[in-house]
């Protein structure tokens, strides 16, 4: 009995081996609790293989892809609404006010850098009459359009967000450091971009504004240089900088249709101080400006 089971045991192994690739034909048999050692090691080696295998991230690439849509690509009208003729013409015009005030910002940025920061800065007025042309013609014509908006940024962005500066910088240049006014300059350019990307996702409010206008800050520049305040070049410094940061504060700033229904006396005291002199009014006028945010912003904190 205990022969045939060993004979029976080592016949199994043999058969084990031979299907493992293990032993080959003419190799002498290992003895048998050797085998069983080896046969344990590979087959927990293969289990743990497998589950290795079975707990293997599968490659995104090989990942099902979303179905690509092939439809064939549409195009999106410039001109919302009904496209007759006369009303393409009044959109036509709408959009060659806004390319006039691009292209007189470019030329101020040209004229500033021959030396005439004073001419540049009527270019920067023209720029500023032109910028609030488009958009009244727009209203009044029934031709406002998403791609207006978009063109009237991106005008603006050059205009009064580069050329603005450009032009403060040559006037700047001999009375204050080169490097502070390059400093300012470039906050009133990155607070310009900040200020428009601002406005163009930012629901609109028909009151006040959130921070200074670009257009406005633009046309206080401008004048600043255009009549040439009588003030030391670190002062005209620190206003720019200061101006660039009124740009994107959250204080709120009244706008201009709102400005003009105040009462007709409250306008009497500008009016009578530019007879008297103009550049100190100017800069009353402006400071008075700025500072109404602050104050407004308090109010509606008390209020709340």
């Amino acid at each position: 009995m205990r022969r045939s089971s060993t004979f029976a045991r080592q016949v199994l192994l043999v058969r084990v081996g031979r299907r493992d690739g293990d032993l080959m034909p003419g190799t002498d048999l290992p003895e048998p609790r050797y085998v069983d050692r080896q046969l344990r090691r590979r087959g927990r080696a293969r289990y743990e293989r497998a589950e290795v295998e079975a707990v293997m991230p599968v490659s995104p690439a090989l990942a099902p892809s979303q179905p690509v849509d092939e439809s064939p690509a549409m195009s999106i009208p410039l001109l919302p609404g009904e496209r007759t003729a006369s009303r393409r013409m009044k959109f036509a015009l709408v959009q060659a006010c806004t390319l006039a005030s691009l292209m007189l910002g470019i030329n101020a940025i040209f004229v500033a850098m021959n030396g005439q920061a004073r001419i540049a800065a009527f270019f920067l007025i023209a720029c500023v009459v032109f910028d609030g042309l488009d958009g009244a013609l727009a209203r009044k014509f029934g031709v406002a359009s998403p791609f207006g908006a978009q063109m009237d940024s991106l005008a603006d962005m050059c205009s009064f967000g580069l050329a603005a500066p450009v032009v403060v910088y040559a006037s700047l240049a001999g009375s204050a450091p080169p490097a502070a006014a390059a400093v300012a300059c470039a906050l009133v350019a990155s607070c310009a971009a900040i200020r428009l990307a601002r406005f163009n996702v930012s629901p609109k409010d028909g009151r006040f504004f959130c921070g200074v206008p670009t257009t406005m800050s633009a046309a206080v520049l401008a004048l600043t240089v255009a009549i040439g305040l009588p003030v030391p070049g670190a002062v005209l410094v620190a206003g720019v900088a200061l101006l660039a940061f009124a740009m994107v504060s959250s204080f709120p700033y009244a706008k201009l249709a709102r400005l003009v229904k105040l009462p007709p006396w409250l306008w009497l005291a500008p009016v009578v101080g530019a007879l008297v002199d103009i550049r100190l009014t100017f800069a009353l006028v402006v400071v008075g400006y700025l500072v109404s945010g602050p104050l407004l912003w308090l109010h509606q904190r008390r209020a709340v």
